[in-house]
């Protein structure tokens, strides 16, 4: 393997870049227009222009990427995480092509792409599944009924083809469901072309744990134990940590296992992931299957001092796994915090702007997995996620105390985000406590205090002396400056 397309952008296509560049092969990137001066071209050992300013015209352009593979004689493309990572025709088309396609075969992401095929194939390996109900096509309001009152209230009405929340919907009552499933209907073809829905019981405040498979082409499977994902807000992860309180070394082993089994079962190989519920009891509900690299996959690294990408590139190559299940043993602990331009006091809606100022934080058990720079700009055409913020420790405290201490040294100026917001939710006493769940904001309030921004001015001010000369006082001692009133958030 000497050249490999990265087929994405943004912070996983640098991370993904790093690894292919030590390990001496040639790491080509795409762009779209709006990302011609992006931080992941400007790395890159080639780039190559897609055109375009939407997704569809650019990144989920199947044909020019392959067109490209052709062009310059590419051997493998590596897909990062959404766009067309889990989309098998895509993966079917390089494999036609004569691209090796770095993740599991096309119909292993068909199987698992489709939820409801995903819960039968998994019924059949022995893993645990949450009640649930799968209409036929022509179900009528009565069937639904009737069905979700088996099941018992309160239910989720879930997207067959779906993932991130779009097409569910939580359901309290009989009197509810019927304009519940039409409206997830309605979103589930609009977001996926497919209305197609089914009923799920709904589990009160559980939390949600995920398992990392690995496999390769010789039918070696292991799994690197678990990672907490239950800090949420519309089905979308904020705060990822490795390992979790809520599971000890027996329960760990016992999902590890069944986890391991569906893979087997599936013929799985590369990078996967085992998406599960666990209850208030002890007990685990199979969720979904995640065919790719997870966002939050470097807690795993930092927790099994291991690369899985580069595990992925020796996989796809056809060598044998890295590693073997006995010589994965956890150690320490490790959060990650997704750092988005998005503002927490109006909704978390997105953010555009120019970074100003981006200075990541420096100092042992950090690290940060970004995309930008200071001077990017953040357009309306992605998805505003900055840079992921991770930290390492002995113990969950001193990862959780070096994740407060980054995030409050991480000046980012030029547009909204959330820092502050995160920080606060890492020194809320029930995170604290490490008594989370899935519902935790919709529980409990997580202020973010005023005063944290410097003002306006003095900011201006700052900019204007970064580019000046130093300005010094009548007494040489001292040196006049907004820098000191600014704490962390200091330009030097």
């Amino acid at each position: 393997m000497r050249k490999v397309l990265i087929a994405n952008r943004g912070e996983i296509a640098v991370r993904i870049m790093r690894t292919l560049q030590q390990m001496g092969i040639v790491a080509c990137a795409v762009y779209s227009d709006p990302d011609r001066q992006a931080l992941h071209v400007r790395l890159a050992d080639e780039a190559y222009a897609l055109g375009g300013t939407s997704s569809l015209e650019s990144y989920l352009s199947q044909e020019k990427l392959l067109d490209l593979c052709r062009q310059h004689g590419i051997d493998a493309v590596h897909p990062g995480y959404g766009f067309l990572s889990e989309n098998a025709g895509f993966a079917r088309k390089c494999q036609e092509a004569g691209v090796v396609f770095i993740g599991p075969s096309a119909d292993v992401i068909e199987a698992m792409g489709d939820k409801l095929n995903a819960k039968e194939r998994m019924t059949a390996a022995g893993v645990p599944t949450v009640p649930s109900y799968d209409p036929p096509d022509q179900a009528s309001p009565a069937d639904y009924r009737r069905e979700a009152e088996k099941i018992g209230f309160p239910i989720l009405v879930k997207a067959a083809a779906g993932g991130g929340g779009k097409g569910m919907r939580r359901v309290e009552s009989a009197a509810d469901l019927e304009a519940a499933v039409a409206s997830a209907q309605s979103e589930a073809r609009k977001a996926f072309g497919d209305g197609r829905v089914f009923l799920e019981k709904y589990l009160a405040n559980p939390r949600h744990i995920e398992i990392q498979i690995f496999g390769d082409q010789h039918g070696n499977v292991v799994h690197l134990g678990e990672r907490e994902c239950s800090i949420q807000r519309r089905y979308q992860k904020m705060i990822e940590e490795s390992p979790s309180l809520a599971v000890s070394a027996e329960l760990r082993h016992e999902m590890g296992e069944t986890a391991c089994r569906a893979a087997r079962a599936l013929g799985y190989s590369n990078a996967g992931t085992m998406e599960f519920l666990l209850d208030g009891n002890g007990k685990f509900y199979f969720l979904e299957v995640n065919t790719r690299l997870q966002v939050e996959h470097p807690v795993t690294e930092c927790v099994y001092d291991v690369d899985l990408v580069r595990a992925q590139i020796l996989v796809a190559r056809g060598e044998p796994l890295p590693f073997r299940q006995e010589e994965l043993r956890p150690r320490g602990w490790a959060f990650e915090c997704r750092l988005y331009a998005e503002d927490p006091d109006h909704n978390f809606l997105p953010c555009t702007g120019t970074l100003a100022v981006y200075e990541p934080p420096l100092g042992p058990g950090i690290r940060v997995d970004s995309g930008v720079q200071q001077g990017s700009v953040i357009s309306v055409h992605y998805d505003p996620l900055l840079a992921k913020l991770i930290t390492f420790g002995t113990d969950r405290e001193e990862a959780r105390q070096r994740m407060v201490w980054a995030l409050a040294h991480f000046p980012v100026l030029g547009l909204r985000h959330n820092l502050s917001f995160l920080k606060c939710l890492l020194e809320h006493p029930e995170f604290v406590a490490g008594r989370i769940h899935t519902h935790f904001l919709q529980e409990h309030v997580v202020p973010r205090p005023p005063g944290e921004v410097p003002k306006a001015g003095l900011v201006a001010l700052a900019h204007w002396l970064r580019e000046q000369k130093p300005v010094v006082a009548s007494d040489a001692s001292q040196l006049t400056s907004p820098f000191a009133e600014l704490g962390p958030w200091r330009l030097a």
